[in-house]
């Protein structure tokens, strides 16, 4: 069927965005009750078969709905914005919290005491002792826990009280080359050369079980899907959508089961798979990878045939872009400080190069930019690649969607990815073929990885490190045993102590990850998630247990990297350089969180700050990374992989800011840190090419997490076709002094104002967090307020 379009945006896509923007998303309990009753059933089974049995019983059970307009089908609950519970994963933060979920501060959900009732009562009591959280905090050592749980300090929540996520199903060489019928065949065709004598197989017994049933699983509910559009085809009297709900069963009788043949066959392949994903396991990160190559030649075919044109192709992406961003993450309030604005980080990466090395972009690759723009969703998070011989238009395609204030698109060194997977052991032809993964993650889609492990508090360890080891707000000891700042006798041993300290706090994410790692790979297998892999099916081994092509070490994300560095430097320059103050005077003014002692706290803001193109302070920020990722690196996880390093940036830098006090730069107790490789809020006064030249600085090559500048432009700058066309000429010119990612905020302090002031009218507002877009409106007046707070800088 031929879908076509006149506008933009058509009148269907519309109405379903307007749904979307307006509509309050609320959970859905049915996933966690047939998943219970399934483990009820399957009591002592290997858990791998149980995990499998409980997605083919929800599959077979739950109500299966296609909603008004819709073209692209599926969701994991009763409503169009549904989020749902994992208890198997976390009950307890669920059933302490799930009374205010609808007046909580950030990321509220809908949900009413009757749901309540029945999720305490029929659901919670058959988890108690059994759900991961409760077993990762039995095993968590005392002295780890003090600084993990829910501290800010160093925060692994989403590893322990959530699934993983983290993968990019393999779409080009696997899923669409085999459909889901073929991966069944393998897996009986691999299980029926397995013997149980052979103690070696039991496991990839088990395993290709778990596969066989995940298979017939998604098969299953795809075709429930397709008898529905039947019945409600044959009850349609409209012409037009009775025609449309055929085509839909057409599909979903093809799909997931068949390789794709046509471009909405793929496209609903694809959400059928992010469903299945979304059901098993409620994932952060499960990225769609690089859409516009696998997608291309379907896009292409049916272009050469006449069965599309660009206007239908451009609504069948409207309407997959809104299924990513309808589906809601539901997570903890503490989770949600890290993440916040609903986001999923589904990640979806254009442009760049092929494996081969050639040029990637093509006319798939501006239909999803041009695509950004028009439906202004916050998901999927689309990413670019900028490659140093990359098309002048795409480049400028860029540059126009920048301008267009919605945070997006992120824009990625194209070889500095490429180093970071050969950095991490990748072949080339593979680091060659990287997506982002969440953020900004270099990824590849046959890899296994905890890409979002741990996020560590650099200012916390500075603040142990000047008082002597005990949190200024609190008086806590929280970490090592540290002599009063009065007692040091250079700027260097107060470095060395400052490092020391992030020293410690990587250990401590380090054990709290391996025990997570060793828990997940017991009590959660991901037997579904494992099919998106060929590797795994080859290899007859679960994801979580090692059976990626690449088992790449879990992330450890440092937060606070430039208030660090602006603390160091005014101490190291108005108390040992300029003797202006001691360190007894500065340590007071701290304790005071600066009151009473104004005019110090105007010579240390008037210090150099990180973003300034300064040496002074730019070596000090660098040297602490240098340091994060020899410290991270030297160790290993579960599976002998060295850990890796990021600076990556999410909403982590206002929790971890909270519970800390005031720090010598002059900032203020509990205020925001710093997110990524970015300056501190307000403080990058030069320019934008000064504060990307300080962010070049640091070795990105070597962080394999990802680095993060996040900058803010005034809206005149970016408003005509020169100054896009210079916007451009800047990211090349930072891309070629090694840096690997930048991405803008290019709405005025106005216009945010005005949101804040009148968010009904502002509802589809789009700002770019850290490394994700979101709704302004649906952000705490906290977060709102941070972002506010960034440099608008008017010109380059």
């Amino acid at each position: 069927m031929m879908l076509k379009t006149m506008k933009p945006v058509s009148d269907r896509i519309e109405r379903l965005r307007q749904s979307y923007v307006n509509t309050k998303p609320s959970i859905c309990y049915q996933r966690a009750k047939i998943y219970t009753e399934s483990h009820k059933k399957t009591e002592g089974k290997p858990i791998i078969l149980r995990r499998a049995q409980a997605f083919y019983d929800f599959c077979a059970q739950f109500q299966v709905r296609i909603f008004e307009d819709e073209l692209i089908v599926g969701t994991a609950g009763k409503f169009r914005r549904t989020g749902i519970l994992t208890p198997e994963y976390s009950w307890q933060w669920v059933d302490k919290e799930m009374d205010t979920f609808p007046t909580r501060p950030q990321d509220p959900y809908q949900i009413t005491p009757d749901q309540c009732d029945v999720v305490r009562a029929e659901i919670f009591p058959y988890w108690h002792g059994k759900s991961l959280e409760e077993h990762f905090l039995a095993a968590l050592p005392e002295e780890t826990a003090r600084i993990a749980v829910d501290t800010g300090i160093i925060d692994n929540d989403s590893k322990w009280r959530q699934a993983v996520g983290e993968i990019t199903p393999d779409y080009e060489g696997h899923l669409f080359v085999k459909g889901y019928g073929g991966i069944l065949k393998e897996a009986e065709e691999k299980l029926a050369a397995l013997d149980y004598l052979n103690a070696e197989d039991i496991d990839r017994i088990h395993y290709y079980q778990a596969t066989i049933l995940s298979a017939k699983a998604i098969i299953l509910l795809a075709n429930r899907y397709a008898d529905l559009a039947e019945s409600m085809a044959a009850d349609e009297a409209d012409a037009t959508r009775k025609a449309e709900l055929k085509e839909i069963a057409r599909v979903c009788r093809r799909v997931p089961e068949c390789p794709p043949q046509s471009f909405h066959e793929a496209t609903q392949f694809i959400w059928f798979v992010q469903l299945g994903g979304i059901i098993t396991e409620n994932p952060l990160a499960l990225n769609p990878g690089r859409y516009d190559q696998f997608m291309y030649p379907y896009y292409a075919a049916d272009m050469d045939k006449g069965a599309l044109d660009k206007a239908g192709a451009k609504e069948l992406i409207h309407a997959l872009w809104l299924k990513y961003s309808e589906w809601v993450w539901t997570i903890s309030e503490n989770t949600t400080g890290y993440f916040a604005g609903y986001n999923q980080f589904q990640n979806l990466t254009v442009g760049g190069k092929k494996r081969d090395g050639s040029d990637a972009t093509n006319e798939l690759t501006y239909l999803c930019l041009e695509a950004t723009d028009e439906v202004r969703t916050h998901q999927p998070g689309l990413s670019v690649r900028v490659q140093s011989d990359c098309p002048p238009e795409f480049l400028y395609a860029v540059s126009d969607l920048v301008s267009k204030g919605t945070g997006f698109p992120a824009i990625h060194n194209d070889q500095a990815g490429t180093q970071m997977l050969l950095q991490a052991g990748y072949e080339p032809e593979d680091a060659r073929d990287w997506n982002n993964c969440g953020c900004v993650v270099p990824h590849f889609r046959q890899t296994g990885q905890w890409t979002s492990a741990v996020n560590v508090n650099f200012a916390a360890a500075m603040e142990y490190a000047l008082n002597e080891g005990k949190s200024r707000l609190t008086g806590e000891k929280m970490g090592l045993d540290a002599k009063p700042l009065a007692d040091y006798s250079s700027y260097q041993e107060i470095e060395d102590a400052t490092f020391e300290q992030v020293g410690n706090l990587i250990h401590h994410s380090v054990v709290s990850t391996v025990i997570a790692q060793k828990l997940h790979s017991e009590m959660v297998p991901r037997p579904f998630l494992s099919t998106c892999i060929g590797h795994c099916l080859e290899e007859g081994k679960d994801l979580s247990r090692g059976g990626a092509k690449y088992n790449v070490g879990p992330v450890l994300t440092g937060i606070g990297l430039a208030v660090v560095a602006n603390s160091l430097a005014v101490i190291k320059k108005l108390v040992f350089e300029d003797k202006v103050t001691t360190l007894v005077e500065l340590d007071a003014a701290m304790n005071a969180d600066w009151e009473g002692y104004d005019a110090l706290r105007t010579k240390a803001q008037a210090v150099v700050k990180y973003g300034n193109d300064d040496d002074y302070v730019d070596a000090i920020a660098r040297d602490l990374a240098n340091y994060y990722y020899r410290k991270t690196r030297a160790y290993k996880d579960n599976f002998g992989s060295p850990f890796n390093s990021a600076f990556m940036g999410i909403s982590n830098y206002i929790p971890t800011g909270r519970i800390v006090g005031a720090t010598p730069c002059g900032r203020k107790a509990t205020k925001p840190i710093t997110e990524g490789v970015s300056p501190f809020a307000g403080s990058d006064v030069k320019s934008p090419l000064a504060a990307m030249r300080s962010s070049a600085k640091m070795n990105h090559d070597v962080h394999t997490g990802g680095t993060l500048l996040n900058l803010r432009l005034s809206e005149d700058l970016v408003s005509t076709p020169k100054g896009k066309r210079d916007l451009g000429g800047i990211i090349r010119a930072y891309f070629s002094l090694g840096a690997f990612h930048v991405q803008f905020n290019t709405l005025s302090s106005e216009t945010l104002r005005k949101a804040q002031k009148n968010p009904e009218d502002y509802k589809d507002l789009l700002v770019r967090v850290a490394g994700y877009s979101t709704q302004f409106v649906n952000l705490s007046p906290e977060m709102q307020e941070a972002i506010i707070a960034r440099s608008a800088h008017g010109s380059y």
